[in-house]
C-alpha cells in the first residue's frame, strides 16, 4: 500500500492561466480513459443553479451539519446553504464549464489519468494510473482551509509517494518539454 502525493505547479490569481497550466499538463499526460471528480462549498442560490446545470444530478449535503439537508434526503439545496457538492467520473469537457459557474466559491477539480511520460532529464520515472491525477483549487489554495474568499487557484500534480511530483521553477511550457529547470525531485520543495 502507499500514498499518493501531490505538490503545487502553479499557484495564480488568474484563473486563465491556470487553466491554460492545466492544458499543458494535460496535453503531456496520458488522457486516454480520463474521468473528472468535483467538489466545491456553495454559499450563493445563483451558483447552485449553475453548477447545477453544469452537473445535474450531483450529490450535497448542508454545512456545517448534514443533518440539515442532503441530496439523499432528497431535500431542495437551495433552501439549504451552505451546502458541499461532489461529483465523480464526469467527462473532462465539464471541467471548464463547472469552474465557470463557480463565482467566488472554492472547488476543487480532479482529473484522474492513465499516467505521467517519464522524464529521465529530471530522475522522473513513468506514473501509473493509480497515482496520475492533476487536481485545481478554485478561490482557494486548499479546499478544506476554514479560510474562504482567496483568489489563488492552484494547479497539483500528484504521483506515488516514492516518485517526486514536478514543482516549477520555470513555465508551464518548461514542464511539458520536461525541462529540468521547469521540474523538481527535491522532497524540500514539497
Amino acid at each position: 500500500m502507499s500514498n499518493s502525493l501531490a505538490a503545487a505547479v502553479l499557484t495564480t490569481a488568474d484563473p486563465g492561466e491556470a487553466i491554460r497550466a492545466v492544458h499543458t499538463l494535460l496535453a503531456v499526460a496520458d488522457t486516454e480513459r480520463i474521468e473528472v471528480d468535483f467538489e466545491a462549498v456553495i454559499g450563493s442560490p445563483d451558483v447552485l443553479a449553475g453548477v447545477c446545470d453544469v452537473l445535474p444530478g450531483l450529490e450535497w449535503w448542508a454545512l456545517p451539519d448534514p443533518e440539515r439537508g442532503s441530496s439523499k434526503a432528497g431535500d431542495d439545496p437551495a433552501g439549504c446553504l451552505p451546502i458541499q457538492v461532489m461529483d465523480w467520473c464526469r467527462p473532462a469537457d465539464r471541467a471548464e464549464p463547472f469552474i465557470a459557474a463557480l463565482g467566488p466559491e472554492p472547488a476543487a477539480v480532479r482529473w484522474d489519468l492513465d499516467g505521467w511520460p517519464e522524464v529521465p532529464e529530471a530522475g522522473l520515472e513513468p506514473i501509473s494510473q493509480k497515482f496520475a491525477y492533476l487536481t485545481l483549487t478554485v478561490n482557494s489554495r486548499d479546499l478544506y482551509q476554514s479560510r474562504r474568499g482567496t483568489t489563488a487557484s492552484m494547479c497539483t500534480a500528484g504521483t506515488g509517494t516514492a516518485i517526486r511530483p514536478p514543482v516549477s521553477t520555470g513555465s508551464p511550457a518548461a514542464w511539458a518539454a520536461g525541462s529540468p529547470a521547469g521540474w523538481s525531485s527535491r522532497r524540500s520543495d514539497l
